[in-house]
């Protein structure tokens, strides 16, 4: 079973700590087992959690064994790493754990020199802060996540789901991770490249639910040639009117909501089918395999025959 260690350091963000407990504490597979243990762990046996105290059954030695260690932010993002915790993130990097950091989680992951020349966020308030702090590092605010293959970081709240359910569909797939954003009340169609946040104008108008019934409707219609005009057709208002309630809502554009769609039925049919890779394609609505292709391969980093076998 997939270990994930919990750092939890002093003034440790109650949200950040929680939401991986929750979502990987809750993930199953196909068979009903789940798909992770989980451990707290810390250099001392209580950690400051600003309006209560954490008490932390795992020292650090829940690291050595772990197969991901996860950073939550922290209150005071400035504060010294204490050299035994730098140690034991720079061991458990020397092993080959995956280690990852949620909000201002990624300054003391900084501090270890672990993203030194690598590309990171944070949360977009912090990101100068954490700049100017680190020159080696390449600072982007304006993304959930980045993926550096073993070092992971993340921008604030809500981010560290996104992340935690990109861990999962790198481990077990996508219809594995389509189950623990369900239990999270999460859509899983949010990209790492998706911006932190959206600048309005002024605060647009409360429609949640405006847009359920027209997503529900493209992904009943994924294999069907959509142009943006059938969308804003089926929506009953203008393409104008539509794109904006995508960036309202939904942080993107509708066509790119549609492309990320269909990739991840995609990811479902490679991973539980026999179906060629042309079928697949034509299945989901892209007109060519060679348009399939290059959508797959930009959208999830590989090609649909690299990701079919690391599930094969």
């Amino acid at each position: 079973m997939h270990t994930v260690a919990l750092l939890a350091l002093d003034r440790v963000i109650p949200f950040d700590l929680s939401t991986p407990i929750e979502v990987f504490s809750r993930t199953r597979l196909p068979d009903g087992r789940p798909g992770y243990q989980v451990r707290v762990c810390a250099e001392r046996p209580e950690v400051d959690a600003g309006l209560f105290t954490v008490r932390v059954p795992w020292g650090l030695e829940g690291l050595d064994t772990a197969d991901t260690v996860i950073v939550p932010g922290t209150a005071d993002p400035e504060a010294p790493l204490p050299v035994a915790v730098r140690d034991a993130l720079r061991a458990a990097a020397g092993n080959g754990t995956r280690i990852a950091s949620i909000c201002s989680g990624t300054f003391p992951l900084a501090a270890t020199g672990l993203l030194d020349g690598l590309r990171a966020t944070t949360h977009w308030s912090a990101a100068g802060l954490l700049a100017a702090a680190h020159p080696d590092i390449e600072v982007d605010p304006d993304v959930l996540y980045v993926d550096n293959g073993q070092i992971l970081t993340s921008a604030g709240a809500a981010a560290g789901l996104d992340l935690c359910l990109h861990m999962i569909r790198r481990d077990y797939g996508s219809a594995v991770a389509a189950d623990a954003a369900r239990l999270s009340v999460m859509p899983l169609e949010r990209e790492g490249g998706q911006a932190q946040f959206i600048v309005h104008p002024h605060a647009p108008a409360p429609q949640g639910s405006v847009l359920e019934p027209l997503l529900v409707w493209l992904q009943d219609n994924l294999g069907s040639d959509l142009t943006l005009a059938d969308i804003a057709a089926q929506a009953g208002t203008s393409t104008r009117t539509l794109i904006r309630r995508f960036r309202e809502q939904a942080g993107t554009t509708p066509l790119q909501w549609l492309h990320r769609a269909r990739v991840r039925q995609a990811q479902h049919l490679l991973e539980t089918t026999h179906h060629s890779v042309e079928r697949i394609g034509a299945q989901v609505g892209f007109g060519s395999p060679t348009a399939f292709r290059d959508r797959f391969k930009k959208t999830t980093g590989v090609t649909p025959h690299t990701y079919r076998r690391s599930f094969s």
